[in-house]
């Protein structure tokens, strides 16, 4: 495990004209999320690419939360270990908050703060909150509320942020509601008005427009994740509300209505249940896969634990589903609100006896949407579960991305047969029987007709015919067979993205959403004279791609957002042979994984 103390001085990028990061400290239930996406989205507007992140507790009102914006013209989208401007609105967190800021940096803080001030090397900015609301004269309901477009109108006039573009990302909150834009804008204005009149700073942080966001949007990845399920021709979706993976069944709820409607009936081509718990939601999806319907559901980690014995059975009996798994801190309730990579292990083997499933791990909002129509294709094309593990980081946070693309090719039914089917079929069928050679048995559903379509779904051990069987060499086979079909998914699952450099030796292996902070370590670590070829992992089994590259290098690094290096460990039963020279490079702390501490672990290995 790499040790994190550094041998070397933490290397910064400069920060300036469209490169800095902003960190904004409120209190939970204040409607601060509201200025924050105000300011993102305006950022945006103005054609400089940004992201956000939002750092919040696991209640509803009262606990500090965190705004996390990275504006960076090079692309960077990964968290900043230290911001160049730090807004403290929560007395709270006002001393921690300080701790943030990098040497230099700004602070701006609400006025009626009075903890003191403890550093001498921050420029400082008292902004008058109250004195400003009371002015506005808003409904008493309304002014805490208010209180944050304060900041809003204060870093507009301090970086350069245009109002044009405020007001949009304002309409496009409200949904075009005329009175609370209004009244926000004014509320923007003053404050802009206060530090036109109050403040001459001079300071190394501006928003200039630029034209480098063009058509890409802005979105997080369950929104992602749910439109790619619509578009895969999703038939059915169960769910049980949990964090963080609630956002992505309700926007199927949002979108579905408007995009699967029966041009000619004008009814619904879908149905989706809110279930009474995890085992009934996964429960739902195993039958409504059997009886022939593309189906989903959503979890986190302690869902994804009640769910086991369904997964096991749909493995073993071959039906086709789809679980998203939207990964938080564990063990046990954990961080619910907290990002993490800790469910690789529990994904990949979940079951009782020898599982493994095949799984998909996006590593960006363009990802989220594409593997969720695949992960439809892929389960019913080898008639099994399918696990798409993502995270909080990147399910719930605000990412820029180009507009998704429509599936390049035809929905994936599999080796469904119906009754013309039967009757061409010369060798006698069984449900669980191997006709082509391929691992793979042909399967009815519900309404076919034919004499010889039905058959006993069984979680118990059958022979090809479905029949109940204690055989030994029945089981064998049987089991083998399933693994050799899971194993043969590596021809049709997402392959890794490899990135080389000439001369490197090493190599480093990360996947999901730990993606946006390697990219700008690994420029980092090459201004240092350190060069690692990239593979950025994207599916399991693990393909001969990525084994080949494992060969390949002298040394590899496995980097993961978890304790125990999960996948470290997977890749080294993979591969034994090779497991003494790949290093784990994994932490686990509830944050995404910052740039500069990747940097600082690689360089430790490096020169021991």
């Amino acid at each position: 495990m790499a040790q994190t103390q550094s041998k070397k001085p933490v290397q910064r990028r400069l920060s300036g004209v469209n490169e800095f990061s902003i960190n904004i400290g409120t209190e939970n239930g204040s409607g601060s999320q509201t200025a924050n996406l105000t300011i993102l989205r305006a950022i945006f507007k103005m054609g400089v690419p940004v992201s956000g992140k939002n750092i919040f507790p696991s209640n509803i009102q009262g606990l500090p939360t965190w705004y996390k914006i990275r504006v960076s013209q090079s692309g960077y989208g990964g968290r900043r270990k230290e911001a160049d401007i730090v807004v403290a609105m929560n007395p709270k967190t006002f001393t921690a908050d300080q701790g943030d800021l990098v040497k230099g940096g700004l602070f701006l803080y609400a006025d009626d703060i009075k903890d003191p001030i403890e550093r001498d090397d921050m420029i400082l900015v008292a902004m008058p909150v109250k004195k400003l609301v009371k002015e506005a004269k808003p409904h008493r309901d309304l002014r805490k509320f208010v209180a944050n477009m304060i900041y809003v109108g204060v870093l507009a006039n301090l970086l350069g942020i245009e109002m044009e573009p405020i007001k949009a990302a304002l309409d496009y909150h409200f949904k075009g509601k005329e009175s609370p834009v209004e009244f926000n804008i004014k509320m923007i204005e003053r404050a802009y008005q206060w530090a036109e009149e109050n403040l001459d700073l001079e300071i190394p942080y501006k928003i200039e427009p630029r034209d480098l966001t063009g058509n890409a949007i802005l979105v997080d990845g369950n929104t992602a994740a749910g439109l790619g399920t619509i578009y895969g021709g999703m038939h059915f979706v169960s769910w049980y509300p949990i964090t963080p993976a609630t956002s992505l069944p309700e926007a199927i709820l949002e979108y579905a209505p408007k995009l699967r409607l029966d041009p000619e009936t004008g009814k619904s081509t879908y149905v989706i249940i809110q279930a009474e718990d995890e085992l009934a939601a996964i429960g739902m999806c195993v039958g409504a896969g059997w009886a022939g319907l593309r189906a989903m559901t959503a979890t986190s980690g302690p869902g994804l634990s009640l769910m086991a014995e369904y997964a096991s059975l749909a493995y073993l009996s071959e039906i086709p589903i789809v679980i998203w798994v939207v990964q938080r801190v564990g063990p046990s309730t954990g961080l619910p609100t907290r990002t993490a990579q800790g469910d690789i292990n529990l994904a990949y083997y979940l079951g009782q006896g020898d599982t493994k499933h095949i799984m998909l791990i996006p590593g960006n909002v363009k990802e989220c949407f594409e593997f969720g129509w695949k992960a439809l294709d892929l389960a019913e094309k080898y008639q099994t579960a399918v696990f798409c593990l993502s995270d909080l980081d990147l399910g719930k946070n605000q990412w820029m991305t180009e507009p998704f693309e429509y599936p390049d090719t035809p929905i994936e039914r599999g080796k469904i047969l119906w009754e013309e089917d039967l009757e061409k079929i010369k060798d006698e069928w069984g449900r669980y029987r191997d006709l082509d050679g391929d691992f793979i048995p042909y399967r009815t559903v519900p309404g076919n007709i034919h004499p010889k379509g039905a058959y006993f779904a069984r979680g118990t051990g059958h022979d090809e015919f479905a029949n109940y069987s204690e055989h030994p060499e029945v089981w064998r086979k049987n089991l083998d067979r399933i693994k050799n079909k899971i194993d043969s998914s590596k021809a049709d699952i997402p392959e890794p993205v490899i990135t080389k450099i000439r001369e490197a030796k090493n190599g480093i292996i990360a996947f999901g959403s730990m993606d946006a902070a390697l990219v700008e370590a690994l420029d980092y670590l090459k201004a240092d004279g350190v060069k690692l070829n990239y593979l950025r992992l994207r599916s399991l089994p693990a393909s001969d791609q990525v084994l080949d590259f494992i060969r390949s290098h002298e040394k590899v690094y496995v980097l993961e957002n978890n304790r125990d290096g999960q996948m470290h460990g997977i890749l080294s039963l993979e591969l034994p042979e090779k497991a003494q020279d790949m290093i784990s490079i994994a932490m686990l702390d509830g944050l995404p994984i910052n740039a500069e501490w990747i940097r600082e672990a690689v360089l430790n290995e490096e020169t021991d």
